[in-house]
């Protein structure tokens, strides 16, 4: 008997994608999922020959290895993402969805793929994953007004708040209970008068953010912004969306946001918004790194590394001034 496997990331664009596929295609399937930094999944897939695997917004760079050896062993798989997929298996088995471009998010790919069916998820994705113009462009067809547009603003950002944290212990929700959750509801707007769990994470988020405004950067210059968060939980949940609203408050700038660690630090690191361009390519010069063009992040970036990550901050963006 076939098994189905839904491997996706837990923010909002991975678990949106799924729920765009599984409201086309429904099935009961086996999920895996974690903290949004938890990018390495698909070596946790059992799957054999006759299975399926379906993949959303997770690296098929970070998952090359274990993505050759579900294929020798007979599964297929559907991958979906935008983030750096280094060599593509040419592969029977495989058929891969991957747009890396700065402009698109998984679930415009999965958009796409389905042919709007269902636009609106993919909308809260985009703005989850801090493209307002692309879910803005997505959402013409929808005609919304400009209070629902913000309201699917507000969702996106907060189930993509959801899944920062080191651990799921950080996190108000399992990303997979948020999913299942979610998977409920065909109309975002039902599910956001329908359930507690988006009034939790909206204030969840006010307050972490709150606390994040207060801290100064340890560097400011013209060209970027370093800001250095004290190891807590709630800096764990919200360091990514505070690297999004740095981004957005002032575009011309790169911004990384450290979060201490026991011997380092947890990197989120964005690109400045006028130019979306090089952060995964900044942070790929560290190990336990991964991203897209415009944002991405450094899983652990060891205490002694620290002077040569603001090294290569400034090469690739700019003197300090």
């Amino acid at each position: 008997m076939t098994v189905f496997y839904d491997v996706f990331n837990g923010d909002a664009d991975g678990i949106c994608a799924l729920h765009q596929l599984r409201l086309s295609e429904p099935r009961a399937s086996v999920l895996i999922t974690g903290v949004k930094r938890d990018i390495a999944l698909l070596e946790r897939v059992k799957a054999d020959a006759g299975d399926e695997v379906t993949v959303c917004d997770i690296s098929l760079a970070r998952n090359s290895a274990a993505l050759h050896q579900l294929l020798a062993r007979g599964a297929t798989c559907r991958y979906f993402d935008h983030h750096f997929a280094g060599e593509v298996p040419l592969h029977p088995n495989l058929k891969t969805h991957i747009d890396t471009s700065p402009g698109t998010c998984t679930s415009l790919i999965v958009d796409r793929y389905l042919e709007g069916s269902h636009k609106a998820w993919a909308v809260v994705a985009a703005f989850g994953d801090n493209l307002p113009e692309a879910a803005r462009a997505a959402a013409v067809s929808l005609k919304l007004n400009e209070l629902q547009l913000l309201q699917l603003m507000e969702l996106g950002e907060c189930i993509n708040y959801n899944a920062y944290g080191e651990r799921i212990d950080d996190l108000h929700y399992e990303p997979a209970d948020l999913y299942e959750t979610l998977a409920r509801y065909r109309d975002p707007f039902q599910f956001m008068t329908g359930e507690p769990v988006f009034d939790i994470l909206r204030a969840g988020r006010a307050d972490d953010l709150y606390r994040a405004s207060e801290i100064a950067p340890v560097i400011e210059t013209s060209a970027y912004s370093v800001y250095v968060l004290p190891d807590a939980a709630w800096t764990r949940r919200v360091n990514g969306e505070f690297a999004n609203r740095l981004a957005n408050m002032e575009p011309a700038r790169a911004h990384a946001v450290l979060t201490r660690r026991s011997g380092g630090y947890a990197v989120s690191m964005r690109a400045p918004r006028a130019q979306p361009y090089g952060a995964d390519q900044l942070c790929r010069q560290f190990p336990d790194s991964g991203g897209r063009q415009g944002a991405a992040g450094i899983n652990f970036l060891q205490e002694a590394d620290y002077d040569r990550f603001i090294g290569a901050l400034k090469a690739a963006y700019g003197s300090a001034k």
